[in-house]
């Protein structure tokens, strides 16, 4: 079973952690019986997450699942904003495909608009 949660060390994660510099940098992998398949790193501030690093392993529904779990967690913090700050252009793709960023940003604004925009996805046919 797919289960996604932060995680206490950051052994593993030095290059993502140099990357970021100075921030406080959380990770939050996703584990398949256990197993890491993929993470995401990121750091909050006071008015926006961001985020330095995911690994999805190219899986959309991975990336949306990893992203969703940041969003939530910063909109409970009542932060609004994530910044994505990835070194991979590439990364970008999947976070576009998703619509989380539009094509000329790399800003996901109103969180909590947005999360909350899923609550009808269900009750369109």
């Amino acid at each position: 079973m797919l289960e996604i949660q932060e995680v206490s060390g950051t052994e593993g994660y030095e290059g993502v952690i140099s990357q970021a510099g100075n921030a406080d940098i959380h990770i939050t992998e996703a584990l398949d019986s256990g197993r890491a398949i993929g993470f995401i790193a990121y750091a909050y501030g006071e008015k926006q997450t961001t985020v330095y690093a995911y690994d999805d392993g190219g899986d959309l529904k991975l990336c949306d699942g990893l992203v969703r779990s940041v969003m939530f967690k910063s909109a409970l913090k009542g932060i609004e904003c994530i910044e994505f700050a990835l070194a991979d252009e590439k990364a970008y793709g999947q976070l576009r495909r998703l619509r989380f960023l539009p094509e000329d940003s790399n800003v996901c604004k109103d969180l909590s608009s947005f999360m909350n925009g899923c609550e009808s996805c269900k009750h369109n046919s």
